[in-house]
């Protein structure tokens, strides 16, 4: 009978989580990791493992969503998934050497550093668009997408070069971390490439799956993927992507950034404590 709690309370935090995943852009690891490793005792390499299988649920579940309302913009994403993928196989393939206390450490102290910037464009809904120049003009990294309430969006991607840098941290961070690299991929998408709110987070929902994908093998082959947490944590995880990318799509800018910042708080602090061996 515990094996059936077990499975179902995994689904419907998953779904809790796909829901957030889906809206913020960070692929519901930051919600199923911390469960999995504070509350249930799981190893972090066996959460990694299935947060990793899970988030490629997620970008599944939402993207499709996303895309078809065109707010996803694919040609960002395509740029800069070549350099989160490279640094997804990096990162899969040192997370065997560092230790469990280590990784929450540090998966706590990134998402706690996003905060800063994040909470610095709070009140913000839509930005000022920069001029399309250089590289950005070359490949043509621009779009609309529209609004509730009826209006046309249009927008520029600005510093694509930081932007690359971004991503390709936020593919170390999700091969060793097994988070998707969410939280980078958005961070560098809304400040460095000064994307809308809602564009940064559809396209990296977009994006997180083929990453999580890149280093899911390394997993796979390692034995960190345990099909009793995997199976409830990816349909779960499906579920709740699919109703969250509603929720975004009605949503407004200013609404996803304060919850993308009160995700990342939340997490950071289980995560921290976690590592320090102190229970929440």
């Amino acid at each position: 009978m515990f094996v059936v709690e077990l499975i179902l309370f995994l689904f419907f935090v998953s779904i809790f989580a796909g829901v957030f995943g889906s809206i913020v852009g960070l692929g519901g690891g930051v919600v199923i990791i911390p469960v999995l490793t504070i509350l249930l005792g799981v190893d972090i390499h066996f959460a990694i493992g299935a947060s990793i299988v899970a988030i490629i649920g997620t970008s599944s579940g939402a993207a499709a969503t996303y895309v078809k309302d065109k707010v996803t913009n694919l040609r960002v994403g395509m740029f800069l998934e070549v350099a989160s993928t490279t640094g997804a196989i990096i990162g899969a393939a040192l997370a065997s050497y560092a230790n469990s206390a280590a990784l929450e450490l540090i998966f706590g102290s990134i998402l706690l550093v996003t905060l800063v910037p994040t909470a610095m464009k709070i009140g913000e809904d839509i930005p000022k668009s920069p001029e399309l120049k250089g590289l950005s003009k070359r490949l043509g990294l621009k779009g609309s997408y529209v609004e509730t309430n009826g209006t046309t969006v249009n927008y520029n991607a600005d510093k694509p070069a930081a932007g690359l840098i971004g991503t390709w941290v936020a593919g170390i961070l999700s091969g060793l971390l097994g988070i998707g690299g969410g939280a980078f991929k958005v961070l560098s998408m809304d400040l460095a490439m000064k994307l809308p709110m809602k564009v940064s987070t559809t396209t990296s929902n977009f994006m997180i799956g083929v990453t999580a994908a890149a280093s899911a093998g390394i997993y796979f082959a390692r034995g960190d993927v345990n099909p009793l947490i995997v199976a409830p944590v990816a349909l779960g995880i499906l579920v709740g992507a699919a109703i969250g990318a509603k929720v975004l799509l009605r949503s407004r800018n200013r609404s996803v950034r304060k919850a993308f910042a009160v995700v990342l708080a939340v997490a950071a602090v289980e995560m921290i404590l976690g590592a320090l061996g102190v229970t929440p």
